[in-house]
């Protein structure tokens, strides 16, 4: 799943008529960008939530064939944050467990399925802190990831993990974050982790975007080309 039903308030104004995954980099959105290193993965089932501007989305991607995936669309009358666009789209998300990225982050991550440990209902690549968020957000050791009251080095969530369905079994449907239920998870010692140390950017603002654009434009290799 791609998470693209946001706002995009911080790349106003770029998205005052465009919606956040449409915008580009390397000559591609970066919606794109997603598609085409999933479908290198081996992925073929994708399920885009929408909301703001979504039928922009859905207009330019299709049915997914032009990037070998099939994409099934899960509408949203209002934004529902991650949590509630997950629980939403449950239905057509057939694997156990599946996986979801944000629509606003570039990796060269090999999005490799990990193996979940028997009672986890999470994975989560972290990755070391970008400037604009040093502190962090959990802490990984062994494998494992804890909460920032565990004595480690804290990492930054990345965006990008796999979940089961239990995670958001017992939770209504609605509008809510997904961060309490990874926390709960967490403090019960069911989420597992992995450390990206390759390339990774929050393309969350007009400067980082830009960012991004630049780095593309003069990295004419493997990386560049997603």
């Amino acid at each position: 799943m791609i998470l693209a039903a946001g706002r995009g308030e911080r790349m106003r104004p770029l998205t005052d008529h465009t919606p956040k995954p449409l915008l580009c980099a390397g000559g591609r959105p970066l919606i794109v960008h997603h598609l085409e290193r999933l479908a290198a993965a081996g992925y073929r089932d994708v399920v885009i939530n929408l909301a703001y501007r979504g039928e922009q989305i859905r207009d330019h991607l299709g049915d997914g064939r032009p990037w070998g995936v099939r994409i099934q669309y899960s509408p949203e009358a209002r934004g529902l944050e991650t949590g509630g666009g997950i629980r939403n789209a449950l239905p057509l998300l057939h694997s156990d467990p599946f996986l979801v990225i944000n629509g606003d982050v570039w990796s060269d991550h090999p999005l490799t399925a990990p193996t979940l440990a028997p009672g986890d209902l999470a994975h989560l690549v972290l990755v070391d802190n970008p400037e604009h968020h040093p502190d962090g957000d959990f802490v990984l050791l062994d494998d494992r990831v804890h909460d920032d009251q565990a004595d480690g080095p804290r990492l930054t969530f990345a965006g990008i993990g796999w979940y089961r369905h239990d995670l958001l079994a017992d939770t209504p449907p609605g509008t809510f974050p997904l961060a309490p239920l990874l926390r709960k998870a967490i403090t019960q010692g069911r989420v597992g982790g992995t450390h990206h140390r390759g390339t990774w950017m929050d393309v969350g603002t007009v400067e980082r975007l830009a960012a991004l654009e630049r780095r593309l434009s003069h990295d004419p290799g493997p990386l560049a080309r997603g």
